[in-house]
């Protein structure tokens, strides 16, 4: 297939460095589902605030992504931007602000997350109504969900559609929830909406319970990685470090080590874009062969680390193979 603009200048121009390694990665990204294998992305950091979306949504509705773990907070943000995208406060010069400034946009609702501003009552609260409703009725009714599931219940009950502010194509989060796709959120408590379910369980409107759990979560993708790769094998490509890629690519050293489970394929392939550096005990800095003593990579499974800026990196990369 012939490559678009971006794909043509890509190969023409990245020719060494980091930029080299990101079209290997890319590439061999291709390669995997060329071969008909899937691939788990992971997101950490402010990427759905950094709109992601207007790539990632479209790698979801292509097939090119086929399970996403993501924090909490990605897994909001994104529909924070989806509602209230009019109302965010963009600040270039965010590095001369000064404490008192940082004050004032606080006294103003606005939380910042580096030169971008999210308004707290157009998008937290405009949001945790909808979201109280959902899991009050599971509460109700003795029901448990995951935390992307009372998501994905209210973008496909259209309650929202009136809200958009943006071209919902580019929320990767609706996209993902028409498509049914797997998503695993470790550490969902460490978020905003985690905020709010906690408030409500310690004013007993809700019992911690009807959220279901991260380790209910490791479960859940242990017996996805086990039905996926009877078929086909299952690549990693993170996105920043921290728990979104720590917890998913545990998944197979446990299958092998602590269930004891034989014929389980490890990752088949592995791409970091991260600016971590190695350092002492850093997970997140770790080059990829140290995974291999952890008995998540083998010896000859593609390895790729980019440090470079994950939002640059990122949508060039999905450019690349959505052939724009």
């Amino acid at each position: 297939m012939q490559k678009g603009k971006i794909s043509s200048f890509i190969i023409d121009h990245f020719k060494h460095f980091n930029a080299a390694s990101l079209v290997d990665a890319a590439v061999a990204y291709e390669r995997q589902l060329e071969a008909g294998n899937k691939m788990m992305i992971t997101m950490a950091g402010a990427m759905s605030t950094a709109e992601l979306g207007k790539s990632l949504a479209e790698m979801i509705r292509q097939d090119k992504v086929h399970i996403i773990t993501c924090t909490g907070a990605n897994l909001e943000e994104d529909v924070f931007n989806l509602v209230a995208h009019n109302h965010y406060k963009r600040i270039p010069n965010y590095r001369d602000l000064s404490p008192t400034e940082e004050k004032a946009l606080l006294d103003q609702h606005y939380n910042r997350v580096t030169d971008t501003c999210i308004p707290e009552a157009e998008a937290m609260r405009a949001i945790e109504h909808h979201l109280y409703e959902v899991w009050k009725r599971a509460d109700d009714q003795g029901k448990r969900f995951f935390p992307h599931e009372y998501f994905y219940q209210i973008l496909k009950s259209d309650r929202l559609i009136d809200s958009y502010q943006i071209d919902p194509k580019d929320s990767w989060l609706l996209a993902a929830a028409e498509k049914g796709l797997p998503i695993i959120v470790p550490g969902w408590e460490d978020s905003t909406c985690g905020n709010f379910f906690a408030s409500y369980c310690m004013e007993n409107e809700l019992v911690p319970s009807t959220m279901k759990s991260g380790i209910e979560y490791m479960m859940y993708l242990a017996e996805w990685y086990q039905k996926t790769t009877k078929d086909s094998q299952i690549g990693f490509f993170q996105i920043g470090g921290g728990i979104a890629g720590d917890f998913p690519i545990c998944v197979v050293p446990m299958l092998h080590q602590d269930l004891l489970l034989e014929d389980i394929p490890m990752w088949s392939y592995f791409c970091q874009i991260s600016d971590s550096t190695t350092s002492y005990g850093s997970y997140s800095g770790a080059v990829p062969n140290e995974k291999i003593t952890w008995g998540k990579l083998l010896p000859q499974t593609p390895k790729f680390v980019i440090e470079s800026d994950a939002t640059i990196v990122a949508p060039l990369i999905f450019a690349y193979l959505l052939n724009w």
